[in-house]
């Protein structure tokens, strides 16, 4: 048994800037690590797992290296970066490196999508593939949304009984389900045979099509519209449906969401990562992860939903809710910061006001997803939540509300709904 994780690239993660330009997107911080972490960690959980592969195409840095080196010595499991020379599509990827993952015998993999959270049932779905179908049949994770939003996410209509996959529709224009896929999947070396399929295809069809300018490649090769579309109806492709939370981490106002229910998941299974109210400390309500290098005045008054990073300082009468403080940030004294991320070694000065909108889905509705926000909506920025990119210094007794600031700037005012180029 093995695992992949598809990490994309840097020509990707566009609505995740300004965060992007400093961290390759699955290492930004989601509860106090790295995105991808939490999937190498419920993969490492599984019994009999031998392998975690990273595919995409970001250089391989410092960064990322640090942090295999450091995932590896943590989770006792090998983990390697496989980089491919362009992006090849979530299926292209792993038929690419269809060698190395099959090394060593591989009966079975996992291939998840980083830019999810989850609670990652993976050993269900394993369970899941015994009781259905046969050893050979293939496995996607899938969940309930609500009727508008299923439209923005691949619909799989299952038969009720089997959860067999009958019909599966990337990104719909009508009404097709409402169960949706997660981006996770259980495949067996027989998905190599299908994806190769699409491969033979794609070549026969460049190869008619002589005036393509070459710039189309036959090993781009997308999972979603052009194997499982396919695979639907032939009895090889069942849907397991969870019931735990899941979400997309498509902008920097889902990463304070999915925080939020990583935070929760922790209250649950790893309390020891969630800070407590002790005598002298500062006041927590609700779920808050505070790194242990970083500085907190007794008077402060941070949650729910805050994570606060490595070396962070924070003064006297602070408030933070609903927001992530990535490392080396400073806070002076009786700065209010609401639903905002603060980006590394940013300085924001006293009693200034630092604020966004939360982007949350309907909390009414069970089946509500984080709704993918555009930046603008009839010519205006959407209020959504205030991010501030490395290095910015907010002077005192400023407000900043529903604003993207840029890396390295020094403002010298107030400011509301804007991008501060």
């Amino acid at each position: 048994l093995k695992a992949v994780i598809l990490i994309g690239g840097p020509q990707k993660g566009t609505r995740f800037r300004p965060l992007s330009f400093e961290v390759p997107k699955p290492l930004f911080p989601v509860a106090g690590v790295p995105m991808v972490q939490h999937h190498i960690e419920a993969c490492a959980k599984v019994p009999g797992l031998k392998e975690i592969l990273l595919i995409g195409f970001y250089q391989p840095n410092e960064a990322l290296s640090r942090f295999l080196v450091s995932a590896q010595q943590e989770f006792k499991i090998p983990i390697r970066y496989l980089q491919e020379y362009a992006a090849l599509g979530t299926g292209g990827g792993i038929y690419h490196f269809r060698d190395q993952i099959l090394s060593g015998g591989a009966e079975a993999f996992f291939v998840l999508n980083a830019d999810v959270c989850s609670e990652f049932p993976l050993q269900e779905m394993l369970e899941f593939r015994q009781r259905h179908g046969d050893m050979h049949s293939f496995v996607i994770l899938g969940t309930t949304a609500n009727r508008t939003q299923a439209l923005n996410y691949g619909c799989i209509v299952a038969n009720t009984d089997t959860q067999e996959v009958q019909h599966y529709v990337e990104k719909p224009s009508t009404f097709v389900s409402e169960i949706i896929n997660c981006g996770i999947y259980l495949f067996t070396p027989a998905i190599f045979q299908h994806i190769g399929e699409v491969f033979q295809r794609n070549q026969q069809e460049l190869v008619l099509e002589e005036n393509s300018n070459g710039w189309q490649r036959a090993e781009v090769i997308r999972l979603e519209q052009d194997v499982f579309t396919a695979l639907a109806g032939s009895g090889k492709l069942y849907v397991y449906k969870t019931d735990g939370f899941w979400s997309q981490i498509k902008s920097a106002g889902s990463a304070i969401y999915a925080s939020r229910l990583y935070l929760n998941q922790y209250s649950k299974k790893h309390p020891e990562r969630l800070a407590q109210n002790k005598p002298g400390g500062p006041i927590i309500r609700g779920n808050v992860y505070i790194h242990p290098t970083a500085s907190i005045d007794s008077t402060a008054v941070l949650g729910p939903n805050v994570s606060i990073g490595e070396g962070v300082t924070v003064g006297a009468g602070v408030r933070v809710r609903e927001s992530i403080i990535l490392h080396g940030a400073s806070l002076h004294d009786h700065t209010c910061v609401l639903n905002t991320i603060v980006g590394w070694d940013s300085t924001i000065g006293r009693w200034a006001r630092v604020e966004g909108t939360p982007s949350d889905p309907n909390p009414n509705d069970p089946y509500a997803k984080i709704d993918s926000e555009t930046l603008f909506r009839d010519g205006r920025l959407t209020p959504s939540i205030t991010i501030l990119g490395c290095s910015v210094t907010i002077p005192a007794e400023v407000v900043i509300l529903n604003s993207i600031v840029l890396p390295h700037k020094e403002l010298s005012r107030s400011y509301k709904n804007q991008i501060i180029l």
